[in-house]
């Protein structure tokens, strides 16, 4: 019997992976968005920007009076190294 694969993607409004529950994206996530938008940085950066956004909101108003710095999670990783 074939086992079911978990993608790693955001289970909203906690932005928790659905595979391992680590915060997303997860390093699994991360390499698959890199594969995902190989050759087009820029708009990988504008998904995840948009994403970041989305999560900002939710997780303000899961814990009002704390917006957690989501850069280093969302973008830093994925900028181009230099």
């Amino acid at each position: 019997m074939a086992r079911r694969t978990v993608p790693h993607v955001a289970v909203r409004p906690l932005w928790r992976c659905r595979n391992c529950a680590a915060e997303w994206p997860c390093q699994p996530a991360r390499l698959s968005l890199l594969v995902e938008y190989r050759g087009d940085r820029t708009a990988l950066l504008l998904h995840l920007g948009t994403l970041m956004a989305e999560a900002a909101e939710h997780l303000a108003r899961l814990n009002p009076g704390h917006v957690p710095d989501l850069h280093h999670r969302f973008l830093a990783w994925a900028r181009a190294r230099g």
